[in-house]
């Protein structure tokens, strides 16, 4: 079912709230109710409806101190807590990863505080039980750049030939949160205590969404190699696979501004964020990343 289907669809929720499309691919902004509200008992229901429906949902002008981030995540689940403890940018609520390019005084450091953002990925893919929903907070965002891109991996498995489907049939797929560090990051890799936290794990390369019911493609830039496959041809496949997953025509692009909150599925979706003057812009944002179930 594509977009507008779902969007005529959700008259029938008798939601709370207006929704508007952010594109004909995917993601709807909420309208008429503020996130605190979205967090009560009776609300939060037609929140995730909403989630589950359009992928990716925007609230805007909102004041998201972090301790209501992280209440409004555990709404949605455990909240993951990050292996790479150089991104806890506050003592008190280590759920929270801190992306920011400036330096102590403040001003733009020229460096990009995690390269990986730049590439397709889903969060988490790395652990057992994968990435459920990320909940993104825009604190500073550049004039040009820094955006966030989203591509639906529903229509990206109904788009593959049958012939690649036919491959892809019970294919796993090794991700490494050791090897998309190292790859994209060279020189800020992972300690050897944090690669013994996260050691490399395998999935479906297509999976079923627990509540969809859908099926979609889970790859990404984690995804290392393919179970049983020579290493070369694997990563040759995966290339492939990302490459056919992510046209344009099922791509929304997002274009931040201050104080908006986006949350999104990772369990049906790619992203990845935009380059931006790290010597000139500054960019602040900070996540909370929710843990979901084990893909099968």
């Amino acid at each position: 079912m594509h977009l507008q289907d779902f969007h005529k669809a959700n008259r029938s929720y008798n939601w709370p709230f207006e929704v508007r499309p952010l594109s004909p691919v995917l993601g709807a902004e909420i309208v008429g109710i503020t996130l605190s509200e979205g967090i009560k008992e009776e609300i939060f229901p037609a929140i995730y409806e909403a989630f589950l429906t359009y992928q990716v949902i925007l609230f805007r002008d909102v004041d998201l101190p972090p301790a209501l981030q992280v209440q409004f995540a555990r709404n949605f689940g455990e909240v993951q807590v990050h292996v790479m403890d150089q991104y806890h940018g506050y003592k008190d609520y280590p759920e929270i990863y801190f992306l920011s390019n400036l330096d102590e005084a403040g001003n733009p450091s020229g460096k990009h505080p995690d390269k990986g953002t730049l590439y397709w990925h889903t969060d988490g893919s790395w652990r057992r039980r994968t990435g459920h929903a990320t909940i993104m907070y825009a604190e500073i965002v550049p004039s040009r750049g820094g955006e966030t891109h989203f591509c639906d991996m529903y229509r990206a498995y109904e788009e593959l030939s049958e012939e690649m489907k036919k491959r892809l049939r019970g294919l796993r797929a090794v991700h490494s949160l050791d090897f998309s560090r190292t790859r994209r990051h060279g020189e800020d890799r992972l300690t050897e205590e944090q690669k013994a936290q996260v050691p490399p794990v395998d999935h479906p390369i297509i999976r079923t969404h627990p509540e969809t019911k859908r099926k979609c493609i889970f790859l990404g830039d984690h995804a290392e190699f393919i179970q049983g496959m020579n290493y070369e041809e694997g990563r040759a496949l995966i290339e492939e696979v990302n490459r056919l997953a992510t046209p344009d025509h099922l791509v929304y692009r997002h274009k931040w501004e201050p104080r908006q909150v986006l949350v999104w599925d990772n369990r049906c979706l790619l992203h990845r964020a935009t380059a931006y003057d790290t010597t000139r812009e500054r960019r602040v944002m900070r996540r909370c990343t929710v843990i979901g179930d084990e893909p099968y």
